[in-house]
C-alpha cells in the first residue's frame, strides 16, 4: 500500500469515528427514549422464540416495565426449552402483561397511560391493554398483527403507532466497534505511524466506552 492509499484509509477511518461520535451526541426523542427502554428490557427475556420488552409511561415518566418470560421462580425456556402447545409457548407471560401486572401488584394506576412495546401486541394483550385504560400503543416491529386487535384498538379509541428503533439504541454497536478496530489493525500492518495510530485508537476507545 502506497502513502496515498494509506492517507485515504486514515481519512476514511477518521470519518467513521466522527460519524459514530455524532450519532452518540444526537439527542433522541421521547418516543425513541422509551422504546430504547423496551429494547433493554427485552434483553432480560427468557423466551427463546422471541424477546419482547414493554414500558408503560404516563406524562413522560416510566411507571412500569416488563419482558416476556416465565413466572417468578419458575422454569425458564432458556433452560428447558419452550413449552409449546398449538404453536404457542404456554410457559411465557407476555411483556405487556408483565408490565400491567407490575402496576397491579404495586398499586400504580394505568388509566390514560401509554405503552411502548418492541413488537405489536397479540390479541389477548390488546384486550388487556384496553381494559387497563392504556390510551396509546407504540411498537417498533410488526409481529403477526391480528386484524381483530387492530379493530378493537380502533373501537376503544386507542392510538397505535409504529416507532422506528433507529436512533433509540445502536443495535449494531459491536459490529461497528469490530470494524473500526479491524481498520486500525490494517493501518498498523501497512505502516501507519505509531503516534497517529495511538491517537486513532484513543478516539475510538473514547467513543465505544462512553
Amino acid at each position: 500500500m502506497n502513502a496515498t492509499q494509506m492517507d485515504r484509509k486514515r481519512v476514511k477511518l477518521k470519518e467513521i469515528i466522527l460519524a459514530v461520535r455524532g450519532y452518540n451526541m444526537n439527542r433522541i426523542s421521547w418516543d425513541q427514549y422509551f422504546m430504547a427502554q423496551s429494547h433493554l428490557l427485552a434483553l432480560r427475556s427468557t423466551c427463546t422464540r422471541l424477546t419482547v420488552g414493554a414500558t408503560i409511561v404516563r406524562d413522560n415518566r416510566i411507571i412500569a416495565g416488563g419482558y416476556n418470560g416465565s413466572i417468578a421462580g419458575g422454569t425458564h425456556c432458556i433452560d428447558d426449552g419452550c413449552y409449546v402447545i398449538d404453536n404457542h409457548c404456554v410457559r411465557t407471560i407476555h411483556a405487556e402483561m408483565n408490565a400491567l401486572l407490575q402496576c397491579a401488584k404495586f398499586g400504580v394506576p394505568t388509566d390514560e397511560a401509554e405503552i411502548y412495546v418492541t413488537h405489536f401486541p397479540c390479541l389477548q394483550c390488546c384486550k388487556s391493554l384496553i381494559q387497563a385504560g392504556i390510551k396509546a400503543v407504540y411498537y417498533a416491529e410488526d409481529y403477526k398483527n391480528h386484524p381483530y386487535a387492530l379493530e378493537l384498538f380502533k373501537q376503544a379509541g386507542v392510538k397505535t403507532e409504529k416507532v422506528e428503533a433507529k436512533g433509540a439504541i445502536d443495535v449494531n454497536g459491536k459490529q461497528k466497534k469490530d470494524f473500526v478496530f479491524s481498520l486500525l489493525a490494517q493501518l498498523e500492518q501497512n505502516g501507519l505511524g505509531k503516534e497517529d495510530l495511538l491517537e486513532l485508537e484513543k478516539q475510538a476507545n473514547q467513543i465505544f466506552e462512553n
